[in-house]
């Protein structure tokens, strides 16, 4: 079975937003990013792989496969064509969530958006919380 190549290192998070946002708007809006999953989780923010900002994690196991590794519970990266957010679980019982939430696009993984004044930030927060609560239930030994 190949091996999960995005995991959490010990990049530089500042360096990494000062290298890869091309425009001053997107480093704006990632060091906002930064501080907005900051506080809201309480984890320092760390490099996951080359390209994703990730605060906190947990262990999960495929229910398709026999696939299980380690990811951050929410997270973010400033592509170039757009900001990665990885903050939604995906389920449909959670689809409501998205009705406020601004300008973006819906991806497999993650939510894009062309900049951080596209969206509402307190239903950004809904997400997370969201999120994260459906994550510890699904993947925390009980």
């Amino acid at each position: 079975m190949a091996e999960i190549k995005t995991k959490q290192t010990n990049a530089d998070v500042l360096e990494f937003i000062n290298t890869i946002a091309d425009t001053e708007q997107k480093r704006k809006d990632s060091y906002e990013l930064v501080k907005i999953m900051q506080d809201f989780t309480g984890f320092e923010p760390k490099m996951w792989g080359p390209s994703i900002i990730g605060f906190g994690s947990f262990h999960y196991k495929s229910d398709r496969s026999r696939q299980e590794g380690d990811w951050p519970l929410v997270g973010f990266s400033p592509r170039k064509a757009a900001i990665s957010l990885y903050v939604y679980s995906g389920i449909p019982e959670h689809a409501y969530l998205l009705e406020n939430l601004g300008k973006y696009k819906l991806g497999k993984a993650c939510i894009y958006i062309k900049k951080l004044s596209d969206i509402n930030q307190d239903e950004l927060k809904n997400l997370m919380k969201e999120t994260i609560l459906f994550l510890k239930t699904k993947y925390e030994k009980h």
